[in-house]
């Protein structure tokens, strides 16, 4: 069966009043006057399947969806961090913690949440008390999912649990006298993440063979400092984090935003599509700070080609 673009009517092809032709698909009609009205302004009328491609299921029913995320991670412990993410949407706001070992294991020694506004259903609070001794590699989704289940709030709680993962691997307990040679040294900033961090090597172009390479072929830049690789006891927020995320459905548009800010990545990514013919009509970014400067941005693309 199929479906009348202008009426939405179920249309059952062999028995179509009428049919037309675009951009390849056909689309088929209840009467003469939808394919009129159709052969008029098609690019107007959603290709079949279309609209749901492109209708976030966070929009649901609203034009408007909105995320802010903050997380912070405070030097708590001689050998773990506290991470601590809060996360407000349009229907509620949580507040996770979460204190685990650093690189290589992640291990979370101790994990607990709670509502700030909204329903929180106790039994995802439960369940998040219960993540002690869980690696935060792969599988924790999965892992979180089980402990949770599908209660009100499970999903940002979910979502809080990704950005506490990502946090972690942003601080590490390093010797300080190696961590202070990182001041304004790029090339000591790059090997040390790379013994820093166990699952960094080759998880991008930066810290690929490639990467490596370009280090003595142009001026790069850091905002990296020695506190992020050996923190001073007891100290609070090493790292902090702010992300801002928007869905918006307007004037026959899907508008997305997104941005994060934070010790040393700065973006902010905006996309406009088009909702009848899921084309791209603007795509735009501004990336004022990255943690390895002059070098990602500007690697040319034979460099680009060799690393993937």
């Amino acid at each position: 069966m199929a479906v009348d673009p202008v009426c939405k009517m179920t249309v059952d092809p062999p028995r179509a009043a009428a049919q037309s032709t675009h951009r390849g698909q056909t689309y088929y009609f209840c009467a003469v006057s939808c394919k009129q009205a159709f052969d008029k302004e098609p690019d107007k009328y959603p290709r079949p399947g279309l609209e749901s491609m492109i209708a976030p299921a966070l929009l649901g029913q609203r034009d408007r969806y909105e995320r802010v995320m903050d997380g912070w991670v405070d030097n708590t412990h001689e050998d773990a961090f506290t991470h601590t993410v809060t996360l407000r949407d349009d229907d509620r706001a949580i507040e996770l913690s979460i204190v685990a070992l650093p690189s290589p294991s992640y291990e979370i020694r101790e994990a607990r949440c709670r509502s700030l506004s909204g329903a929180l259903d106790a039994a995802v609070v439960a369940g998040i008390s219960k993540l002690g001794g869980a690696p935060m590699v792969g599988g924790l989704t999965r892992r979180v999912g089980e402990l949770t289940g599908n209660g009100a709030g499970s999903g940002l709680v979910l979502a809080a649990v990704i950005e506490v993962a990502r946090l972690a691997r942003q601080t590490a307990k390093l010797p300080r006298e190696r961590a202070e040679r990182t001041v304004g040294n790029p090339w000591e900033c790059w090997q040390l993440d790379m013994t820093g961090w166990v699952d960094l090597p080759n998880s991008c172009f930066t810290y690929s063979e490639a990467g490596r390479k370009l280090f003595g072929a142009r001026s790069v830049e850091t905002p990296m400092q020695p506190d992020l690789y050996s923190p001073r006891p007891g100290q609070r927020r090493v790292f902090a984090r702010t992300k801002h995320a928007r869905l918006e459905r307007a004037a026959g548009r899907l508008k997305l935003f997104h941005s994060m800010y934070d010790n040393v990545h700065g973006f902010e990514l905006t996309y406009e599509i088009e909702l009848a013919t899921g084309r791209i009509v603007r795509a735009e970014h501004i990336t004022p700070r990255l943690a390895v400067h002059g070098h990602l941005l500007r690697a040319p693309a034979e460099d680009r080609r060799a690393a993937g």
